[in-house]
């Protein structure tokens, strides 16, 4: 009997090379990996995630893009990933941000460990070693963390290395038509990170320059990546002046002037974040985390030469993270966790490229066998270390595994003390209740917020610096008795630690104002409450 003939689909499948079926054996696993790991834990959403939400849900309604009705202020940095949460409400004809913002991480995350692996196989020859910083990433608690806290991070990162991947990737001999097709759709991206998270200038800066240099050197300029950045940047300047008085988010600065940061505390936690990139401390302990400080460290710098020998066009990204690590250092803010999440990627693509490189130069011709074992051990290494930052069974939340930094258990109660603001108090959209933490609490009482902070009321930026005789000892953030006195909200919601040694001492604020709710908690202080005013 005559053989049945096999589709096409499946002789083309049949057709493809062994190390074409590896590279897209791999390229499956990363998705796959990227996404399970991002959609098992559920929504864990971080406090700055709510106030975008809000943002959405208003503009969705019809509102406009305004935090408070009717009051213009860009309180969100991520305006971008604010109008596609918005646009995904529209979409589907729901409200449930949480989980649009984990569909979406998840996506851009399988996206960007892909291109992790595209990119580390033009500076390692063995595929299995090339994945290590796309599987790293696919698992890394800081990505998933923020992925599943409903923040911008994981878009960021994707924009940033599929720009990256299409100027580096290009063939020597493009047509121009093409070259310049590609240098528009690098622009774009540039824009698109500029509007997701404006420090997404530091890695986009170093590309143009590189791109400029290059371009001279050819006598020629590169008009279709500064127009492609031009038609998208310049429409939202024009229009967030003329709305909201200024192109950059109001959240930028008035964190700067609300917090008492301690000197050289950002390059601390810069210097902690980068050593333990590969959550050595949980398995090694300090021992352990200087050393992987010191491979990540040694890896990066190899990386230059690697690529300045393989990949010339990649250097500004390699340098990204160390231009990060500098301007952060020096302007010292008060660096909350996500801010460490955006140059990680690349380094972790840096020191396995760095480590690949050291390896060969040291083995030689004889050894060469050997090489990728060596390098794939101390990817093992990092696995196993990543591996120890989850947790099977997390104390709050879904109870499903779950990166241990997913920590929201302040956020739980910020939506407790929301909702119980409408059900048992009558708060109403007309209603002004304040808080220096307006996520959770804002997005669920859909109460008109005094924001204590000074993101959505630039006004009240004016009561910072605050008298540091206002700070508790364990605290650097303290609510002006002042502020709370001149704008009379209904409600207060604040952690104890905030007024302990301000509005909880202040006659005038006690005889205005009743303790009516306190919620035991161990962090800013030793409980979350809430005040009304009397009468």
């Amino acid at each position: 009997m005559e053989r049945t003939a096999r589709p096409d689909a499946v002789r083309a499948v049949m057709a493809v090379s062994p190390a074409g079926r590896r590279f897209w054996a791999i390229v499956c696993a990363l998705v796959v990996l990227a996404l399970v790991a991002r959609a098992r834990p559920g929504p864990r959403t971080s406090d700055d995630a709510f106030i975008t939400f809000r943002y959405s849900r208003n503009l969705t309604d019809g509102l406009g893009f305004v935090y408070n009705p009717g009051v213009h202020t860009l309180g969100t940095t991520p305006p971008l990933w604010a109008m596609l949460m918005s646009a995904t409400a529209v979409l589907t004809g729901g409200r449930d941000f949480p989980h649009y913002a984990i569909w979406w991480s998840a996506l851009a995350d399988a996206l960007s460990a892909v291109l992790l692996f595209v990119l580390a196989r033009r500076l390692i020859a063995n595929d299995w070693v090339a994945a290590l910083p796309g599987l790293l990433h696919a698992l890394a608690p800081m990505s998933v963390t923020f992925a599943v806290g409903g923040m911008e991070t994981s878009l960021v990162t994707l924009w940033m290395l599929a720009a990256f991947a299409l100027y580096a990737l290009a063939p020597p001999d493009e047509a121009p038509s093409r070259r310049r097709l590609r240098e528009a759709a690098v622009g774009l991206l540039g824009a698109f990170a500029v509007l997701t998270r404006v420090d997404s200038l530091l890695w986009l800066a170093p590309l143009l320059g590189w791109q400029m240099l290059e371009a001279l050197r050819q006598r020629r300029l590169p008009w279709a990546t500064w127009a492609a950045l031009a038609a998208v940047l310049l429409p939202f300047a024009l229009w967030s002046w003329s709305t909201f008085g200024s192109p950059l988010p109001n959240s930028v600065t008035a964190k700067r002037f609300a917090y008492a940061v301690a000197p050289l505390d950002a390059l601390a936690g810069l210097v902690r974040n980068y050593a333990n990139l590969f959550s050595a401390y949980n398995l090694y302990g300090s021992v352990g985390t200087m050393v992987s400080g010191v491979i990540v460290l040694a890896g990066s710098l190899l990386a230059f030469s690697g690529s300045a020998r393989r990949l010339p066009r990649l250097l500004p990204l390699l340098a990204y993270p160390w231009l990060y690590f500098v301007v952060f250092a020096i302007a010292n803010p008060l660096m909350f966790r996500w801010y460490f999440a955006p140059p990680l990627p690349v380094l972790m693509l840096a020191t396995f490229a760095g480590l690949w490189g050291l390896a060969a130069a040291l083995l030689r011709e004889r050894g060469r066998r050997a090489l990728p074992a060596l390098v794939g051990a101390a990817g093992a290494l990092a696995l196993a270390s990543t591996l120890t930052a989850w947790t099977l069974a997390p104390d709050h939340g879904p109870a499903r595994p779950a990166p241990k930094m997913a920590w929201h258990a302040l956020e739980l109660l910020y939506e407790r003390m929301g909702r119980l603001l409408v059900e048992r108090y009558g708060v109403t959209a007309d209603t002004r209740v304040a808080s220096a933490d307006i996520g959770a609490s804002g997005y669920f009482s859909g109460a008109t917020i005094v924001d204590t902070v000074g993101l959505v009321t630039p006004e009240l930026t004016r009561y910072y610096p605050v008298d540091p005789a206002l700070l508790a000892d364990d605290q650097i953030y303290a609510i002006p008795p002042q502020l709370i006195l001149d704008q009379q909200p209904a409600f207060l919601v604040t952690m104890e630690g905030f007024v302990r040694e301000g509005l909880a001492r202040d006659p005038a604020f006690l005889a205005q104002y009743a303790l009516v709710e306190a919620f035991p908690f161990p962090y800013y202080g030793t409980e979350m409450q809430l005040w009304q005013r009397r009468g």
